[in-house]
């Protein structure tokens, strides 16, 4: 039996290697007979996934799968994924992935007991209100990544194709009920998706811990995990059998997620802009943006930054702080322009349009215009970080 760590903040959270041996068991304290395990295309068919569907076959033999889903989970999936969840007569969710199982999977639990469509839960006022909270099934989720942090997320991100932007899907019961941490499970990750999702952590630690918000508590944790990334993420890219630091960028990644209840900022309002239009990966755009908004951000944050700077051990400046991003981008081979990855400035008009109206743009600690945010996009392209 292993013996996993337990933590309850801000839910049920098991963390241990091998943990994934517990499935079958976790199932069992929760009552769940027959739940639908999501996960996406790229994963069905390895080794782990069929060893954690096993682990649940242990117990029970009642399972559903379901992996139609893209790489930026859309609306037609998740009516898919709910519309197959009910016909399966499923009690429960296991979300097993990367960001995009597990959104795709909040949001199919969501869904599928609703008699509301998806969009009308889009995180504006109090959309999340006109839920039947009864019928939202519990989750388990298992993280085999360790950069979105949407295991401890009550949003999940969903394309809307017919308008090519991202929309943010919002219910306080979208929180999985437990969140099951096993470092084993991201030991395959490559050393180019190690970079990008380790970034994506980095980003939400880093615009939670920026946030005009007021909740120290997330701050704190924000902290931490800047701390850990900076410590653990160029150990686990350029050694992925680091089974220490694997669990150390599992748990910052987590802490992300956890601080980002404090919100997040311009980064991830362009992200989604143009993750939207374009279906880039997530985490490469925000570690490329990363800099270019921190510039735009500076005279806002700077005495912040400063502090964030000494925590890490760097000089307690702004522009040690920045020329650590820079130098960490370097190492782990992420592009420092967008053009580099096949965007151009035709797109700048409705990219800082989009990313003005993004949810993330409320919680940066400078209110940008689209203007400001073409601007950005601009600078990002050729690669003028001032």
């Amino acid at each position: 039996m292993v013996d996993c760590i337990r933590w309850n903040y801000p839910t049920d959270i098991r963390y241990g290697c091998g943990g994934i041996s517990q499935l079958g068991s976790l199932c069992e304290e929760l009552a769940v007979s027959n739940p639908l395990f999501v996960t996406d295309p790229d994963l069905v068919e390895l080794g782990m996934t069929k060893d954690a569907i096993q682990c649940y076959r242990d117990t029970s033999t009642n399972i559903g799968i379901f992996s139609a889903i893209k790489s930026n989970p859309t609306l037609k999936n998740i009516e898919l994924g709910a519309e197959i969840f009910n016909q399966g007569n499923h009690d429960a969710l296991i979300a097993f992935g990367g960001g995009s199982a597990l959104d795709a999977g909040k949001a199919i639990a969501l869904l599928s007991g609703q008699k509301f469509a998806l969009w009308d839960f889009e995180d504006k006022n109090d959309n999340w209100k006109k839920a039947q909270i009864s019928s939202i099934p519990k989750i388990i989720a298992i993280p085999t990544t360790s950069g979105t942090g949407s295991e401890v997320g009550r949003a999940s991100v969903i394309t809307d194709e017919e308008k090519a932007l991202k929309r943010l899907i919002f219910h306080p019961n979208m929180l999985p009920t437990i969140v099951l941490l096993d470092p084993e499970l991201t030991l395959n990750l490559s050393p180019s998706l190690t970079a990008s999702t380790g970034m994506d952590a980095l980003s939400h630690n880093l615009e939670a811990f920026c946030s005009p918000a007021d909740h120290p508590m997330a701050r704190g944790i924000a902290v931490e995990g800047c701390r850990l990334i900076s410590e653990n993420l160029l150990k686990a890219y350029k050694n992925g059998g680091d089974i220490e630091a694997r669990g150390r960028m599992l748990i910052a990644s987590t802490m992300g997620a956890t601080s980002f209840q404090r919100g997040l900022g311009a980064m991830h309002a362009l992200a989604h802009s143009i993750g939207g239009l374009f279906d880039s990966h997530h985490g490469t755009l925000n570690a490329i943006l990363m800099p270019y908004v921190l510039v735009t951000n500076r005279h806002k944050i700077e005495k912040d930054i400063e502090y964030l700077s000494m925590c890490l051990g760097l000089k307690s400046t702004f522009d040690a702080f920045l020329d650590w991003i820079l130098l960490l981008r370097e190492e782990l081979n992420i592009p420092h322009k967008l053009s580099e990855i096949g965007l151009s400035k035709k797109a700048a008009s409705i990219v800082g349009k989009t990313a003005e109206k993004d949810s993330s743009a409320s919680t940066n600690p400078i209110i940008l215009s689209a203007d400001d945010y073409e601007k950005i996009y601009l600078r990002a392209i050729s690669g003028d970080i001032n």
